[in-house]
């Protein structure tokens, strides 16, 4: 028999049932939204971890007990990685691409100025400026992690991943009492759109990779990774530092030149 070195996965029903969980969430907000209740995103929220939950669990089995992350297989996963976040690159330059259409050349309906009139933007150098310090030293603490990983320091990588951790929910606490602190909604015309659209999915990737790194915090306590075998936390630490640069030009385009 001849023997190939990448891994063929497992038949899983995680993928559909994620796709289920994302459709259902996707009729659960609007319903929501419209008035109807919240029980279909709630039924949304819990396929979705628990496929999460189901679909991590299979993973860290093929890589950690089983063998199948081989050099050429993480190899694949590497790229994998570098493809997901450039098109996660490419889903933020859209949300960008709006707000610069818009406040470059405003249009009559908006009086011709931005930010449009009768909007108050937030003080950039309040809760924005912190939340930037905060995203900042986070992404310190996650590569003093990474370091002390690949230094055989299991204590130090557990202290930095628990510190990143909790600095990724502090930002979410902060920008939460932003979103309520706010003097414009949503709904109120063009700026309100592209703020909240942009500044709401970036807190979701936040959320989502505070997540990824407090599952590389539990595996690090478990003894999954070793200084030469630890691709799934360098992929959260990838996914961090993109959530950081994101945040910076966030900040800077539409938290301070936009206002």
């Amino acid at each position: 028999m001849i023997r190939q070195p990448f891994h063929l996965v497992e038949y899983s029903p995680w993928p559909l049932t994620s796709s289920l969980g994302a459709f259902t969430l996707t009729v659960g907000l609007a319903s929501w939204f419209h008035g109807y209740g919240t029980s279909c995103f709630a039924i949304a929220i819990i396929l979705i971890i628990t496929s999460m939950y189901q679909w991590w669990r299979d993973v860290v089995r093929e890589g950690t007990y089983m063998g199948h992350h081989t050099g050429p297989v993480t190899i694949g996963l590497r790229w994998g990685m570098i493809l997901f976040i450039t098109s996660e690159v490419m889903f933020f330059f859209a949300f960008f691409w709006a707000f610069f259409h818009s406040s470059l050349a405003p249009a009559p309906e908006i009086g011709c100025s931005w930010p449009p009139m009768g909007i108050s933007p937030l003080n950039p150098f309040s809760v924005p400026l912190l939340n930037t310090a905060v995203l900042l030293a986070s992404g310190v603490t996650v590569t003093w992690a990474h370091h002390s990983l690949m230094e055989g320091s299991r204590t130090s990588t557990i202290q930095a991943l628990i510190v990143t951790v909790m600095l990724g929910a502090y930002f979410t606490f902060l920008q939460a009492g932003e979103y309520l602190a706010a003097p414009f909604t949503i709904a109120d015309s063009v700026y309100g759109a592209t703020f909240f659209v942009a500044t709401g999915f970036h807190g979701l990737h936040v959320l989502i990779g505070s997540t990824f790194l407090l599952i590389c915090l539990l595996r690090t306590s478990a003894h999954h990774f070793s200084n030469g075998h630890h691709f799934g936390f360098e992929a959260a630490a990838w996914y961090w530092h993109f959530v950081d640069v994101v945040w910076i030009c966030l900040y800077l385009c539409i938290y301070w030149w936009g206002s």
